[in-house]
């Protein structure tokens, strides 16, 4: 009689979940060192008085997208899109804007805010995210086939909406975002 030998069972790989948190704690400092996680700082930037919380944003949104497609174009990831809706930016912009309004607060800088120990981000921050994932995950169901799948644009980029190479967008968007933290810094804002 021959013994069977059962294949040991497929180890998940981790190491994406390590980087994550890696990347999301430098992230979280950087966003303390660049004063982002303040709640002055973020009321006067809705007040349009101090633009440190731009200038923040649109740094990061450059050097993702550069780094992003530089290493898309090396082979090294490969994009795995979500489709989107108009439906589902109205939702999530509604669900962003009454916490932001409330409490002065986004996601990110609730978890910064939290991290230098603001009482205000512990508590309503952080009663604020779970309150609102439960509503959500209450009301997805009704959701989803509904207002969530209304005006539905796919999985698209604006590379692939206009048929061109990657760079041909990200190239002249990258410069017009450094060209108007420029602005920005010289207008002494």
């Amino acid at each position: 009689m021959e013994k069977q030998v059962q294949a040991a069972p497929a180890v998940k790989d981790r190491r994406p979940l390590f980087f994550g948190l890696a990347f999301g704690i430098l992230f979280g400092f950087l966003l303390h060192k660049g004063g982002v996680t303040k709640y002055d700082v973020i009321v006067n930037q809705l007040l349009l008085v101090d633009f440190t919380v731009v200038k923040v944003m649109l740094s990061a949104v450059v050097t993702g997208m550069i780094g992003i497609y530089s290493m898309k174009s090396m082979g090294w990831i490969k994009l795995s899109l979500k489709s989107g809706s108009f439906g589902m930016n109205v939702i999530g912009a509604l669900i962003f804007g009454v916490g932001f309004a409330v409490l002065g607060y986004c996601p990110g800088t609730i978890a910064g805010a939290i991290g230098n120990g603001y009482l205000d981000a512990i508590v309503g921050g952080l009663a604020g995210i779970l309150l609102g994932t439960w509503i959500f995950a209450v009301m997805y169901p009704r959701l989803k086939d509904g207002i969530l799948k209304k005006g539905d644009f796919g999985d698209i980029t604006l590379p692939k909406l206009l048929k061109v190479n990657d760079w041909v967008v990200v190239v002249p968007v990258a410069a017009m975002i450094v060209l108007l933290l420029l602005w920005i810094e010289r207008s002494g804002f």
